[in-house]
């Protein structure tokens, strides 16, 4: 079992920034793929980044590529998710997410609750 705890989100203007974060507990977090998505209302679930075990691997959604930046730190057993030059289309909620295999994009094993990210015009 692997729990995940967001935190980071918040009200932010456009072409602000926000750093989430998302803690792993249990014993094989740390060789897990981490990603993020998000869920705008009235929208599906999408993914946004993730990054495999040692953090040599990311991938990102197109949409946040060049404005966005997810890493980790396996000492903490937390993974970030740096967003700079936010739009007001980012607004959602966002969801830290684990998996045991690497380099996926799709049907993570584990979700967290979410943390709300507002972006205001």
């Amino acid at each position: 079992q692997v729990q995940l705890v967001e935190s980071g989100g918040g009200l932010v203007q456009a072409g602000g920034s926000l750093r989430l974060s998302c803690a792993a507990s249990g014993r094989t977090a740390g060789s897990y793929t981490l990603g993020w998505f998000r869920q705008a209302p009235g929208k599906e679930r999408e993914f946004v980044a993730a990054i495999n075990w040692s953090g040599d691997w990311t991938d990102y959604a197109g949409s946040v590529k060049g404005r966005f930046t997810i890493s980790r730190d396996n000492a903490k057993n937390t993974v970030y998710l740096q967003m700079n030059s936010l739009k007001p289309g980012d607004t959602a909620v966002y969801y830290c997410a684990a998996d045991p295999r690497s380099m996926v994009r799709a049907g993570y094993r584990y979700w967290g609750q979410g943390t709300q990210v507002t972006v205001s015009s």
